[in-house]
């Protein structure tokens, strides 16, 4: 998908205004127009796309650091259009993760399922971070809950397909977890009942 650098878009959009400007004064309003026309354009393109698609790229490269400080480039993340404001909450959400900062990672990827994701890839991406989550605090029923959302959703995407197997795989082994702590809970139970029923020794 064809981009221009967010720093060469800002340079353009000054260029146009401020040439608008000195165009205005010298000739009149028509002969900047074009300027002007083209500087509002990018400008509201810098509003409603913002800075999501350079700073993923940043991701994908695994520099957090650059991407956070690319998102916080963007002017008014509520402004975003409804798909691009999803990613960024996504990458907000990945980054805090990442940072270890789980409960504000929990709201912005909460965010991101709230708006209107543009397929079902990222709707099973984010539904499968909370998963894990929640998992990772031992609120399993939580957990289920996402992964059975996931479930009815149509994945294309081989690595996100991937992730779901493993979390189900895991899902699997808490429940064996849960009855081999009960097992062992209800043994420890039954010994200390049959220690209080043995009769003295005369």
């Amino acid at each position: 998908m064809f981009s221009i650098n967010i720093y060469l878009k800002l340079a353009i959009i000054a260029v146009c205004f401020i040439g608008g400007a000195i165009l205005t004064s010298i000739y009149g309003f028509w002969y900047a127009f074009p300027f002007f026309l083209i500087g509002l354009v990018l400008f509201i393109s810098y509003v409603l796309l913002g800075t999501v698609q350079s700073a993923a790229q940043l991701m994908q490269s695994m520099d957090m650091e650059a991407a956070d400080k690319r998102l916080k480039m963007i002017l008014k993340p509520e402004w975003l259009y409804s798909a691009n404001r999803a990613y960024y909450y996504m990458l907000k959400g990945t980054i805090a993760q990442n940072d270890k900062k789980m409960e504000e990672a929990e709201h912005f990827l909460q965010l991101a399922k709230a708006t209107k994701l543009p397929s079902d890839n990222e709707r099973a991406m984010v539904n499968i971070q909370l998963a894990n989550m929640q998992a990772n605090r031992g609120n399993w029923t939580l957990a289920k809950q996402f992964y059975r959302e996931i479930k009815d959703l149509r994945i294309t995407e081989p690595q996100i397909k991937e992730q779901v197997d493993q979390f189900g795989k895991a899902l699997k082994n808490s429940g064996n977890i849960k009855a081999a702590q009960s097992g062992k809970h209800t043994g420890a139970i039954m010994n200390q009942s049959r220690k209080r029923r043995r009769p003295r020794m005369r």
